[in-house]
């Protein structure tokens, strides 16, 4: 088992791109007596990016030195494993408003709305509630969002097809649900999200850090509990002039088939109009059409849908890759509206 558990973190110091990933991991992985105290957590909890932002969160909250993993391990296991218990890891949070952006605006658009309620589903840090206060800049079309936000992201787009060039309207309810939410106004719970991060990755960091103080600044509604069973009563929260719009990315996957469809028969049922935006793997989202793409071939779809009584109305409208770094509008127009 020891064995076992110093190969896994021997290779992953040898593939890591951050030195301090290596550095960390590489001691660890000759340290017998520290791979033992790795093994006093849950099986699921001694991977190194799970122990080592256990590790990155003790330094940063200046009970452990940065760079003697060993010793921080030996002397504080009880703590180490307690962290990598209780929090879940997070990472790749930041940048998604690439392609919320546009689906929102399009989908808003072709419901009519002049306002919206946004509801992220699987929301963690609550970032994604921010897509209308992030400045977004796309290699083609128009730059849209806001251009003096402290956050600025940036997409090329493939393809000759650029993206609608709508505004967002007026956001009057930001609602995040997730089994474990992360409140960016919590302390503990913002540092959380910075030991995920190597400590030596600057633009990552600085990224990141602005994320959380925009959030911060905006204060979303989080509710804890399975997301599913929380659906109901959270767009039940989104006033009735305001189109709600529940947002999902890369959030279904977690979920079994069944649980998928029990999210967009809440959607269909909400007994009001209610939009969902997507950005999941291919065959993934329910009822989001696949443009015939294989599942698992590397990319994601992005889709809009509308829910008025008349069931779930869905529309694939591009692809993305890379989490929304690329992206490929293919909508050529509404296909439905509110109405139709």
């Amino acid at each position: 088992m020891t064995r076992t558990l110093a190969q896994t973190y021997r290779r992953f110091g040898e593939d890591a791109t951050s030195p301090w990933y290596q550095r960390v991991s590489l001691a660890l992985s000759e340290s017998p007596e520290a791979l033992r105290a790795i093994e006093t957590a849950p099986a699921r909890k001694r991977h190194p990016t799970v122990i080592l932002a256990a590790l990155h969160d003790l330094a940063l909250s200046g009970r452990a030195p940065a760079d003697d993993a060993v010793d921080t391990v030996l002397q504080r296991t009880d703590e180490v494993v307690a962290i990598a218990v209780r929090r879940p890891l997070r990472t790749g949070e930041t940048g998604r408003a690439t392609v919320l952006y546009p689906l929102i605006a399009e989908v808003a658009h072709r419901a009519g709305a002049d306002a919206v309620g946004l509801l992220d589903f699987g929301c963690s840090a609550g970032f994604n509630l921010t897509v209308d206060r992030v400045g977004i800049t796309y290699s083609k079309g128009e730059p849209l969002g806001d251009p003096a936000s402290p956050v600025q992201v940036s997409a090329s787009i493939v393809g000759d097809r650029p993206l609608p060039p709508r505004a967002i309207p007026e956001v009057v309810a930001r609602i995040g649900l997730d089994t474990q939410p992360l409140d960016m106004t919590d302390a503990a719970d913002a540092r959380w999200l910075r030991a995920c991060l190597p400590p030596d990755q600057p633009e990552r960091i600085a990224r990141l850090d602005a994320e959380i103080a925009l959030t911060a600044t905006v204060s979303p509604t989080l509710e804890q509990g399975d997301p599913v069973d929380l659906l109901p009563d959270a767009l039940a929260q989104i006033p009735v002039d305001a189109l709600p719009v529940v947002t999902t990315t890369w959030a279904l996957s977690r979920l079994s088939v069944e649980r998928r469809r029990r999210f967009a028969s809440h959607l269909a049922e909400a007994g009001r109009t209610v939009a969902w935006v997507s950005a999941e793997g291919v065959g993934v989202a329910p009822e989001v059409p696949t443009f015939g793409d294989r599942p698992a071939s590397g990319h994601s779809i992005l889709g809009v849908a509308l829910a008025d009584g008349s069931g779930l109305r869905t529309e694939a409208v591009g692809r993305c890759w890379s989490r929304g770094r690329l992206l490929s509008w293919l909508a050529t127009g509404p296909l439905w509206t509110a109405a139709g």
